[in-house]
């Protein structure tokens, strides 16, 4: 931190820190303390000025923002003598229509406007009557993810109705994180904004047929709602880098991307034409075993030397391997709000790249 602020103070720049208070509070501590020395500097209008033990330069024109969501899980409330550097400015709540429309414009399609509106009352009585659980999401990342899927089905099936796609899309996106009694209430839900739309039904005829035979391979029972659910995850990862498995201890989730692994091997080497049907590698860890230096990597304050992590490892070499067999990186083990903000950070940054 404190070599980003002086580089800030050198050249003049900005720099916005997003999510600042996922920084440890004893570290948020000291880079107020580094604030404090350049804000100084600048009320004196001082042309050099002395920061952590060297003299460098200072042009008025440097500024720092930040960004952050109060209240989460794994983050901290910024310390007092941090939080008085900065001006507070509230943000409001987008307009989830008007985004709604302009996406599904630029996707394609010609009823945006209606179809938005739709799409944004499907969404609110969702979620005001569905069940409350921590896994649900219908905030803006949801309604992005849904739209960027809508316009993959637009062009993949240009002939079909604009409603149809839509509801496809939903569907797809939605079901598969839905206990189920929820998933009767959300087709009725869709079904009164959609009177009188049938959804053709999807053939999944060669991953489903494989996915049986590796369950009775497996000596396991092809039980149709799990097939469905091995289904619902390939259908969820097409569209999504990072996906989440949730249940209970027993529940099946190691099974199901185990299976639909193997399901999607067996199909690559009976010569399937799906470009999506590869060999698939995985790579499992246990995230909670080890410390988070371990996990991701840290940085040697003694040596100035970056130290690999097991994870940051493992995704340099599915990166380095250039065929087109498909690379999992799994984190296999218990969610705690620490590596797993991590994780939304790696993918965050795989998603921008």
């Amino acid at each position: 931190m404190g070599k980003f602020f002086a580089g800030l103070a050198q050249c003049g720049a900005w720099a916005c820190f997003d999510e600042f208070n996922r920084i440890d509070i004893e570290v948020l501590s000291v880079v107020a303390q580094q604030l404090l020395t350049i804000q100084n500097a600048l009320k004196f209008g001082m042309t050099r000025f002395n920061f952590e033990g060297r003299e460098i330069k200072l042009l008025p024109t440097c500024g720092v923002f930040i960004t952050m969501n109060p209240g989460y899980a794994g983050r901290t409330e910024l310390p007092d003598n941090l939080k008085v550097l900065f001006r507070p400015v509230s943000m409001m709540i987008p307009d989830y229509a008007l985004v709604a429309e302009v996406m599904l414009f630029s996707e394609g399609f010609a009823n945006a406007k209606i179809l938005s509106r739709k799409m944004v009352k499907l969404y609110k009585l969702s979620s005001e009557q569905l069940s409350q659980q921590d896994h649900y999401d219908f905030g803006m990342r949801a309604v992005k993810s849904v739209l960027v899927m809508a316009g993959s089905l637009k062009r993949s099936n240009p002939g079909l109705n604009e409603d149809i796609v839509l509801i496809r899309a939903f569907k797809d996106s939605n079901l598969p994180k839905f206990l189920s009694q929820d998933v009767s209430l959300f087709l009725a839900i869709i079904a009164d904004l959609f009177p009188g739309a049938s959804i053709p039904a999807q053939d999944f005829g060669l991953l489903r047929a494989a996915v049986e035979e590796c369950l009775v391979e497996a000596g396991l029972q092809p039980v149709p709602d799990f097939v469905i659910k091995i289904i619902q995850l390939y259908e969820t990862m097409n569209v999504r880098f990072g996906v989440m498995e949730v249940g209970p201890t027993g529940g099946g989730k190691t099974t199901c991307y185990q299976m639909l692994q193997e399901a999607m091997k067996k199909l690559c080497k009976s010569g399937s034409k799906n470009p999506a049907f590869q060999n698939t590698h995985t790579y499992v860890l246990n995230p909670k075993c080890i410390k988070m230096g371990e996990l991701y990597g840290e940085y040697n304050l003694l040596t100035n030397e970056w130290t690999d992590g097991l994870a940051s490892t493992i995704i340099r070499q599915c990166v380095a391997d250039t065929t087109p067999d498909r690379k999992w990186v799994i984190f296999d083990g218990p969610v705690d709000a620490i590596w797993i903000e991590n994780m939304n950070t790696v993918i965050n940054t795989f998603n921008f790249v």
